[in-house]
């Protein structure tokens, strides 16, 4: 059965593989390991089988420097899927899934206006904070868009109350928001994208919540600033709210970075601005729908404090592992054991 549902993932791996970066890591693994292409893809195949990892995890975990129980260590997309359809089910999962839902339910953690088209019908001062946010634009959201799709900013000045909610309804978007101005710590840090926080959070078996990481997120000449879109992110100690360790990238090509490649500001020992505030608001929400287990939280903060961006079931075990360089699964197995 095990061997039958990992060749499922095989398929699954396959026919969503960014094949230009499978390319690049592969010619970047024969010339750094001096071994053939045929014994590499040998290697992978057989890693995915064995250790429940993607095709691209394979390069990006660096299992060609590693042995066997260095890359057990490791949890890959077959084992992060298992373990959140266990954690966060599928049938509680659609309030972290739907941002609509999301806003819905977690509204209280937000310091940004965020509008659906029922708001913006029945709540025409939620219009008007819209039209008049400081920033001078709106960002237009689908309700299922994830990793930037499905989002686009536009000026203010182009809509009035009649026409955002015509050109919501002809263009497919459920939610508009303001757009947010983020720290100036963090706008000097990476002026091209609001630069997020993300906390993993886990309810343990006596419902106390855990954190099981955190990460600044950091974009390099980018709009958005996820690390599929190419960009860093770096360990936050979670005693001090300190950036602990370089910045990194899940593009193995690219070089580990102590200080922004554009800015030139120093990332080791960047402090998060409200670091006491996130970590009680996550703790709280953590614990306000607990039919959803383990979650990663988007954090944006801003002068007047920290705000939820949204929640996600399905948390990235790139940006949890790769900044710590250390595959974490064990920590994940001790809270599994308790519910399988």
């Amino acid at each position: 059965m095990k061997a039958l549902k990992r060749l499922l993932y095989l398929g699954y791996y396959l026919k969503q593989l960014d094949r230009e970066k499978f390319h690049l890591f592969l010619g970047y693994t024969v010339k750094q390991t001096g071994k053939g292409k045929a014994a590499i893809l040998a290697d992978v195949v057989a890693s995915v089988f064995k250790y429940n990892i993607s095709i691209l995890e394979y390069f990006q975990f660096r299992f060609f420097e590693k042995n066997s129980e260095d890359r057990e260590k490791w949890a890959g997309t077959g084992y992060m899927y298992e373990y959140q359809l266990v954690m966060n089910p599928k049938s509680a999962r659609v309030i972290l899934d739907d941002k609509t839902q999301f806003y819905k339910s977690y509204a209280k953690f937000f310091v940004h206006t965020v509008a659906d088209i029922a708001d913006l019908k029945s709540k025409p001062e939620v219009v008007r904070r819209l039209l008049e946010n400081p920033s001078g634009k709106i960002v237009f959201k689908a309700a299922d868009g994830k990793c930037g799709v499905g989002v686009e900013i536009l000026k203010t000045a182009d809509f009035t109350a009649d026409s955002i909610l015509a050109f919501m309804e002809k263009n497919q978007f459920d939610l508009v928001e303001e757009f947010i101005i983020q720290h100036p710590k963090l706008q000097a840090l990476s002026p091209s994208a609001v630069n997020t926080v993300r906390i993993f959070t886990q309810l343990n078996d006596r419902n106390q919540v855990e954190i099981l990481g955190s990460r600044q997120r950091i974009s390099v000449n980018s709009p958005v600033d996820n690390m599929a879109a190419g960009n860093m992110a770096a360990p936050i100690d979670e005693q001090t709210g300190k950036v602990s360790g370089v910045a990194v990238y899940s593009d193995i090509t690219k070089h580990d970075q102590a200080k922004h490649p554009v800015t030139a500001i120093d990332i080791i020992g960047f402090e998060i601005p409200f670091w006491k505030e996130i970590l009680e608001m996550v703790h709280e929400a953590a614990l306000l729908h607990p039919q959803n287990r383990s979650i990663g939280w988007d954090i944006v903060v801003t002068e007047k404090g920290p705000g939820f961006i949204e929640g996600n079931h399905d948390w990235c075990k790139l940006l949890w592992q790769l900044p710590e360089k250390k595959g974490m699964k064990s920590i994940l197995e001790s809270h599994k054991k308790s519910y399988v």
